[in-house]
């Protein structure tokens, strides 16, 4: 079975919900990515999402974005950041999906690019900017070798979408907790409690809710309708904020253990 799927049947069992974190590979580097994964499950994290950075994302607000270029400037690639997984994968067995634009799988290669992630242990797959229409090639390779992908329903998803979004969906379906591009928001809707309560309808399926959330009590307030947090630009920010200092790993998972803390 999938870690994916395994992770959320056992927080199932423990009655608790899956806190998700986003971090780039690559900022500010590789070796401090690999440590973060590794401290980030300390802090209580339960799976992670690796966002493989693009020139060109879709999706994705300003602090993603910068991330994304900070990285790239780096010298980091889809081929390091997978080398990087493979150490990782030395040190701990926690879930991982890779986050990223399709443009870097079909330059990779989709037979190739799902083989690579078998060797060095991802998990699922995110691609922001692939629907399910179009990735029926990779879902079967994918799910071949037990890699979860994962699609997206959004606030203005209508039922015929939410259903085949779902369907497509393994691992858990990824909710998009507001209209817009990815980043911290002051509030959250409380209609996206609303709305995940209603995609439940089409789907048993683990939901997950991200973008814009970024405060203990947002977490705790859709943590009681969805199965899972994702927060992604505001663990970045804090990676960025914390750049160069020798306790950045240790500040970056006191911030998050804040959240995890919220939702448990």
């Amino acid at each position: 079975m999938n870690k994916i799927d395994q992770k959320f049947q056992s927080l199932k069992v423990l009655k608790r919900k899956a806190f998700i974190a986003f971090i780039t590979a690559g900022d500010p580097d590789l070796k401090t990515t690999e440590d973060l994964v590794v401290a980030l499950e300390g802090a209580g994290v339960d799976i992670i999402e690796l966002g493989i950075p693009f020139s060109d994302p879709l999706a994705d607000g300003p602090t993603i974005q910068a991330s994304f270029l900070r990285a790239l400037n780096k010298g980091t690639t889809v081929k390091k950041i997978l080398e990087t997984v493979k150490r990782i994968r030395l040190k701990t067995s926690i879930p991982i999906a890779l986050m990223t634009s399709y443009n870097p799988i079909l330059r990779f290669g989709e037979e190739k690019f799902i083989k690579a992630c078998v060797e060095v242990g991802v998990d699922g797959l995110i691609i922001p900017d692939l629907p399910p229409e179009e990735a029926q090639n990779l879902c079967r390779l994918a799910k071949h070798h037990d890699i979860a992908t994962i699609f997206f329903v959004a606030p203005t998803s209508q039922d015929a979408r939410i259903k085949a979004n779902t369907k497509a969906s393994s691992g858990f379906v990824y909710y998009v907790s507001l209209t817009g591009i990815t980043g911290t928001q002051k509030a959250v809707a409380q209609s996206v409690v609303k709305q995940i309560n209603h995609i439940k309808r089409f789907t048993s399926k683990p939901i997950c809710a991200g973008f814009g959330i970024s405060t203990p009590q947002q977490v705790k307030d859709i943590g009681r309708a969805a199965d899972g947090i994702i927060v992604g630009s505001a663990i970045v920010k804090s990676i960025h904020e914390h750049k160069g200092q020798k306790d950045l790993i240790g500040k970056v998972s006191h911030y998050v253990r804040s959240l995890v803390k919220a939702l448990r």
